[in-house]
C-alpha cells in the first residue's frame, strides 16, 4: 500500500479549482524509512564516496582554486536546468573580461550564472559568520534575493515567499503536473521545514536527511521562481553544515542533469505513491557517482598543473612574473593583458610577454585569433573541468 506523504488544499488558481499538495512534515511515516538491504548499501558507498572526497580536497596545493572550479561548475549546470543558454566558458570568459576596457558582453543568461556564484558564497559566509543566521528560510530568502537580482524572474518577488498559487508543467493550474501548497499554508510547511533542519534525527543518517529535505523543499515550492536553484544549493549547504564536508566540493547538478527524466519522475513518485526509498536510491547514486567523479577530475587537475609547471619551469623564457601568472591560472583559467596587468599590478609590456611565453610553452592557447583585445584559456585544464556544461548545438 503507497505511504501518504501528505494532503490536498482545495484552492483557485487562476479562476479554476484545483488541488494543491501539501507534504506532511518530516520525517516520512506510516510507515517510517527503513534504510536496510540495497538502499543500506548504497548508503554507504555514498558516505564512503564523501570521504574520499573530502581526503582530495585536502591532499590539493590550494582548496581555493578547487573551489573556484567546482563552484562554477555547479552555477552553470544548475542554471542550464532552468533553461538557462550559458556554458561555462561564457562565464569564465566574461569574469575575465569584466575590467576590460572591452570587455565580454554580459547577457542574460551570464548574469544568472554570476547571480548564483554570488548566492553561494554569500550563503556559506554567512553560515561561517558567528553573528550570521542559522541555516534557516531567513538565509535561503537573502539567498534567494541575491539569486534573482535584476535577472529572469526579478519580478516574483526576489527573496520573498510567495503570495500567490504557483504550479509546474501545464498552461495553466487546471492541466498543471503539480500545484504545490497555496500561500496560506506555506508558513506552517516551512517552519516544519526549518525545525526538521535543526531537529536530533539520530535515527536517520545526514546524506539521508539531506536527500528527504531536497524534495520537501522542492515539494513546497516557496517562491514564484528560483526554486530549483535554491533547493539544489541547499543539498551543498546541508552537507558542509552537518560536517559531512568542510568544503564545498559536492554538488549534484551534474547527475540531475544526466537524468533529468528520472530526477522528476522520483521527485513526482515521492508525492503520488510515498516512494522515498526509490528518491533516496537515486539520490545516494548520485552522491556517491558525483563525488567519485569529483575525486577523479581532483587528481586529474592537480596532475595537470603539476605537469605543467615543471614543462614551464624548463622553458627558456621563463621569468619569475611568468611563473607567478602560472600559479594564477587555476582560478583565472581565461585572461586577456588587460586581467594579466590587474592580477599582477605590472605594466602592459610585461603582461603580454608572460602570456606569449605561456603560449610558447603550450599553456595557454590564444582564442581570439584577433591581434587587439585577445583573450587566451588554460584550454587543457577547462577540457576536464566544462565536461557536462556544453549545449547541445554549441
Amino acid at each position: 500500500m503507497p505511504r501518504a506523504t501528505g494532503d490536498y488544499d482545495t484552492t483557485i488558481a487562476g479562476g479554476e479549482t484545483v488541488r494543491a499538495f501539501v507534504p506532511f512534515p518530516l520525517p516520512p511515516r506510516d510507515p517510517p524509512l527503513e534504510i536496510v538491504g540495497p538502499l543500506h548499501e548504497r548508503l554507504r558507498v555514498a558516505e564512503q564516496a564523501l570521504v574520499r572526497l573530502e581526503l582530495a580536497g585536502a591532499m590539493v596545493p590550494s582548496m581555493d582554486w578547487f573551489i573556484y572550479a567546482f563552484v562554477r561548475k555547479e552555477a552553470v549546470i544548475s542554471s542550464q536546468i532552468e533553461g538557462t543558454q550559458a556554458t561555462l566558458v561564457d562565464l569564465l570568459n566574461f569574469e575575465a573580461t569584466e575590467g576590460d576596457a572591452a570587455p565580454a558582453p554580459a547577457s542574460a543568461d551570464v548574469e544568472e550564472v554570476c547571480n548564483y556564484v554570488d548566492a553561494l558564497h554569500f550563503a556559506r559566509s554567512q553560515l561561517a559568520d558567528p553573528q550570521g543566521p542559522p541555516l534557516s528560510m531567513r538565509l535561503l530568502n537573502a539567498t534567494h534575493a541575491r539569486l534573482m537580482r535584476g535577472v529572469r524572474g526579478a519580478s516574483k518577488l526576489p527573496g520573498e515567499v510567495r503570495r500567490s498559487q504557483n504550479w509546474i508543467g501545464g498552461s495553466r493550474p487546471g492541466n498543471a503536473a503539480f500545484v504545490p501548497a497555496p500561500p496560506h499554508r506555506l508558513g506552517e510547511a516551512l517552519s516544519e521545514l526549518e525545525r526538521y533542519v535543526h531537529a536530533d534525527d539520530e535515527g536517520l543518517h545526514p546524506l539521508v536527511r539531506a536527500g528527504l529535505l531536497h524534495v520537501q523543499f522542492e515539494t513546497i515550492h516557496p517562491y514564484l521562481d528560483g526554486n530549483g536553484r535554491i533547493g539544489r544549493l541547499l543539498v551543498s549547504l546541508l552537507l558542509e553544515h552537518w560536517g559531512l564536508l568542510t568544503q564545498p566540493l559536492l554538488y549534484l547538478s551534474l547527475f540531475f542533469k544526466r537524468h533529468r527524466a528520472e530526477y522528476y519522475r522520483r521527485l513526482n513518485a515521492v508525492r503520488v505513491d510515498g516512494d522515498w526509498e526509490g528518491w533516496l536510491d537515486f539520490f545516494l547514486d548520485g552522491v556517491g557517482t558525483i563525488a567519485e567523479e569529483a575525486v577523479a577530475a581532483a587528481k586529474e587537475l592537480f596532475t595537470l598543473v603539476v605537469s605543467d609547471r615543471t614543462r614551464l619551469l624548463a622553458h627558456v623564457d621563463t621569468t619569475v612574473v611568468t611563473v607567478r601568472l602560472f600559479e594564477l591560472l587555476p582560478r583565472n583559467p581565461m585572461l586577456t593583458t588587460a586581467s594579466v596587468m590587474r592580477l599582477l599590478g605590472v605594466a602592459r609590456p610585461t603582461a603580454a610577454r608572460s602570456l606569449d611565453a605561456l603560449v610558447e610553452a603550450g599553456i595557454l592557447v590564444e582564442t581570439t585569433g584577433k591581434r587587439r583585445d585577445r583573450t587566451f584559456a588554460y584550454d587543457a585544464y577547462l577540457r576536464r573541468l566544462r565536461e557536462g556544461t556544453e549545449l547541445e548545438g554549441r
